[in-house]
């Protein structure tokens, strides 16, 4: 993809680079994504009232070909935002509610002995568990043992399951979208840290305002039931994720996300005093391509065609909260993820020569 004449692509304030006229096929393709963005949009805005930051962060990760992972208290609407998502497009869909007596068998299938009639031969045949769809929802996840959640980690990462070390490559494109409670407790077991890096975006649903409570009892207590169209297929989803790929990003740009992602190391060179304080680990190398990828995908929404600071800065804080892991200090005082990146976002310059 190529950016248009004067566009800077460094973004705010820098040197610009002058780029050959944008091809009339990428400006299509881009129009396209924009408009079926919106379509979506407006069909989940059909069902779920306010929630735009967590409704644009689901898109997002719809775009990049990432996993979502909702946080919040019950009776918020994050099952019914998933739900309504898939019932916008034209994939399979599957629900898997998490309990602690759930075994991986019961999520990926397993091998069981079927007899041929005619011949009375028994032969072992695989039956697909309900993972074998294109977009899952894993309803509270924390509620399953840690054996069951890692059933998802090849999922997950390679879109493949194995069983009896026969490989099933899973149907693209494919998206986890897993809700977890955050108050309780009891019967739950937390994600291990290298599931939890495997999701793209981790975000928080918060409570509705005043306003956006009478909409919700004026849409479910007076009988309106609203029907959500499908507006796109799987085919129109990957061809939107070439497309984001392909959106220029400046060095100067991905070396911000870089130094914003190392930044989070403690003691590193770019580390913060609160990142030295209450930091353990910091991001892994998938923080930076979900900076990245995310920003990219603003980046098109915008209208543009190269990726700016300010991209990079709305994607920071879904793409990395859950990819800091607290020492005991900073778990003691009950430090909140946020507060640290944050901080991080104040105290790292945008350009190279304010970082030297």
């Amino acid at each position: 993809m190529t950016a248009g004449d004067g566009d800077p692509v460094t973004g705010r304030g820098e040197t610009e680079v002058t780029m050959p006229d944008i091809d009339p096929k990428v400006q299509k393709a881009t129009d396209e994504f924009r408009h079926k963005y919106g379509q979506v949009r407006a069909e989940i805005a059909k069902v779920i009232v306010g929630q735009d930051d967590i409704i644009d962060g689901v898109l997002t990760c719809l775009f990049v070909g990432g996993h979502a992972l909702l946080e919040g208290v019950p009776g918020l609407g994050k099952t019914l935002l998933v739900r309504t998502l898939s019932q916008s497009l034209s994939l399979e869909f599957s629900r898997i509610q998490f309990t602690p007596d759930l075994m991986p068998a019961d999520i990926i299938g397993t091998n069981v002995i079927m007899e041929d009639q005619a011949t009375g031969r028994r032969e072992f045949q695989f039956q697909q568990g309900p993972l074998f769809a294109q977009m899952i929802l894993a309803d509270e996840i924390n509620r399953a043992t840690p054996k069951t959640q890692s059933a998802l980690l090849e999922a997950m990462q390679e879109h493949t399951v194995t069983v009896a070390r026969q490989r099933y490559r899973l149907s693209e494109p494919f998206f986890v979208m897993a809700t977890q409670n955050p108050i309780e407790q009891e019967g739950t077991y937390p994600l291990p840290e290298a599931q939890v890096d495997r999701f793209f975006y981790k975000l928080i649903v918060d409570y509705s305002n005043r306003q956006e409570l009478h909409e919700v009892l004026n849409r479910t207590t007076a009988g309106r039931d609203p029907t959500v169209a499908q507006v796109m297929t799987g085919n129109e989803i990957i061809g939107a994720q070439k497309l984001v790929h392909r959106v220029v990003m400046a060095p100067p740009v991905q070396d911000y996300a870089i130094r914003l992602s190392l930044a989070t190391h403690p003691q590193g060179q770019f580390a913060t005093d609160t990142v030295n304080q209450y930091v353990r680990w910091g991001s892994s190398p998938r923080g930076a391509q979900a900076i990245t990828l995310a920003a990219k995908v603003r980046t098109l929404l915008d209208g543009r065609f190269n990726t700016a600071f300010q991209d990079v800065q709305q994607v920071f804080l879904p793409a990395m909260r859950h990819r800091i892991l607290l020492n005991f200090e900073g778990e003691a005082e009950g430090i909140d993820p946020d507060d640290i990146l944050h901080d991080v976002l104040d105290k790292t310059p945008t350009t190279v020569e304010a970082a030297a």
